[in-house]
Formats: C-alpha cells, structure tokens, sequence
C-alpha cells in the first residue's frame, strides 16, 4: 500500500507539473492587462506603450495598457498584488517600487517582497546632474567644492519628496557631504522650467527632458547617474567624476501576483528580452534616454531586494518623509 501511494502522488505530481507545462504553451490564450501605476504621459507609461506592441509580436496577444494612478503609485501597485495569478494581469512598475517600502515603512497595503514575482528588468534609465549656467563650475567636482564652500546658498529642485531625483540628491549629500537647500515641485516639469529659469541653481533630471536645454547652452551636464548616454557622450559617469555611490537611476520591470505560475513567469521574462534587446524596440528606446536590460525572474528578483534595502538605508539616514 506505501508503494501504491507513493506511485499515486509521484503520478500525481507529475500530471501537475504536466499540467502546468500544457497550460503555459498555451498562454496567453486572450488579452493580457498591463497595469502602469500612474497616469498616461510619464515615463513609465511610454515605456509601457512601446513594449506591449513588441511582446504581442513575440506572444501573438494583445496586451492592453491599464493606467491605474494614484497614492505615489500605490493604487495602480495593489490593483496588481491583488489580480488573479493567472498571468493575464501584469504590472510594469519604476524605482518607486523599490523605494516605496522605506517611505511608508510599515503602511503599503501590500507586501513588496511577498506579494509580487519578479519578471524581468525591463530598462533603466540615467539621471544626469545639471547645473544652472549662472553658477561658475564646469565639472561635479566644482559644484561639490562650491557647496561646501558656501552651505546652504545653493538650491536643488526636486519634483516631489521620495522620488528617485530627491533620493539622488541625497545619495550626493551622504557621499560628498555637501548642504544644498532641497526645493520640492509637484512634478518634473515645474522644477525643471524654474531650473532653466534660474531660481534654483541645481537638479537631477532624465536625459530627454534636459537634453534640448544642455545643447541650448540653458544647462551645463556635469554627470550621469547610471551608465554614460550616447546622447550626451562627453558627459562622465558620477563615479568617474569621482563621486563613487550615486546610483539612483531610474529602474523599469515587470511583475505578477506572487502565486502566478513559474512557467508563465518565464514565458513572459524571455518575451520581454527578445522584445528588448532586438531591433526596433531596442534603438527607440535608447533614443528615447532608457537603457534596454531583459533581465531573468531571479536576476530582477535580487535586483529589487538590493534596491530597497539601499533605498530604505539613505531614507532613514536622511530622515525624509512623505507629504
């Protein structure tokens, strides 16, 4: 009778497993819902709008985009951990996935690590250090010195508290020791028009939205946070400018329900990094300022465990809180 048992679960778990196996062959088998925690228009969105096109291809489905706004992502983020786990509701989620644990420690109404699977790292995109051409510096390293020569005369325009350009900025006051006054906008677009008009004298900002104002000669590039850009070639790394631990560039990536099937998972992770990393997709969005990664499950998995405990450390060292 133990012999017969055991064969029964053995055949049992098997006949899951095949199961299983048949299924993800067969997925998807009708539309897929991809929810971006924010409103149509930023980055996350356009990213969103250029990827669904390229994994109907690869997966013969459509896959709608679902903009789900609100609570600094937070709505859009817990529409997706609260999905059936079937794989026809994703999620593509940024940075504030990962910093939001160290935020609202204790008051997310969802697990970060228990509640979602990691799909793939879809793209990063770097900041790029500006500084307002009314200051007389020409590298990092300038700004640096001047901000500690003269604390607290220099303002640093963020937009909006938490955000991967305040945690930046204050990743270069922990490494560089610098005092800057931290201006807060509701919005990229509103800090970077008062940067460009001078009543801040510094900020971090993606390269799209900066860049027109760099060749313009309204904006002097000093350092990219994340790998150079082709698009502002001259310009160094923060770290080759000799600011070792400014890394807050901006992350994209995919996750599902936490109980979503393992195969559908790695289904959808190679969908996205065939999508990515072949042409067309990947040279628009290197024009566009993203850097096209296509990463495992368990490569993104490690990725966003790093990357909240880093972001949870500078928060609290910094003691930012939310609005």
């Amino acid at each position: 009778m133990m012999l017969t048992r055991r064969a029964w679960l053995a055949g049992s778990a098997l006949g899951a497993l095949f199961a299983r196996t048949v299924f993800a062959q067969d997925y998807p088998a009708r539309p897929v819902r991809v929810i971006v925690p924010y409103p149509p228009g930023g980055a996350t969105d356009v990213l969103g709008r250029l990827l669904a096109p390229r994994i109907e291809q690869e997966l013969k489905q459509s896959f709608v985009i679902d903009n789900r706004g609100g609570g600094a992502s937070q709505v859009g983020t817990q529409a997706i951990a609260t999905a059936p786990p079937d794989g026809y509701t994703i999620g593509l989620i940024d940075s504030a996935f990962t910093i939001n644990p160290g935020l609202f420690a204790g008051k997310l109404p969802y697990d970060t690590l228990k509640d979602f699977a990691a799909v793939s790292l879809v793209a990063t995109a770097p900041l790029v250090l500006v500084a307002h051409p009314s200051l007389d510096v020409k590298t990092a390293q300038e700004l640096v010195a001047l901000a500690k020569q003269k604390p607290g005369s220099i303002s640093f325009a963020i937009p909006g508290l938490g955000t991967p350009v305040h945690l930046a900025a204050e990743q270069l006051r922990q490494v560089a020791g610098t005092e800057v006054v931290t201006v807060p906008y509701r919005g990229a677009g509103p800090s970077i028009a008062d940067f460009i008009a001078g009543q801040v004298q510094m900020t971090f900002a993606t390269v799209p939205s900066i860049l027109e104002h760099v060749r313009a000669g309204r904006a002097r590039a000093l350092g990219m946070v994340g790998e150079r850009s082709p698009l502002l070639p001259d310009v160094p790394t923060m770290a080759q400018a000799g600011l070792v631990g400014i890394d807050a560039a901006l992350m994209f990536g995919l996750v599902v329900p936490a109980a979503t099937s393992p195969a559908i998972v790695n289904r959808l992770s190679e969908a996205v990094t065939a999508s990515v990393r072949t042409e067309p997709l990947r040279g628009r969005l290197e024009e566009l300022g993203y850097v096209p990664i296509g990463s495992t499950p368990d490569e993104f998995r490690a990725r966003i465990g790093s990357d909240i405990a880093k972001w949870s450390r500078i928060i609290e060292t910094g003691n930012i809180k939310p609005n």
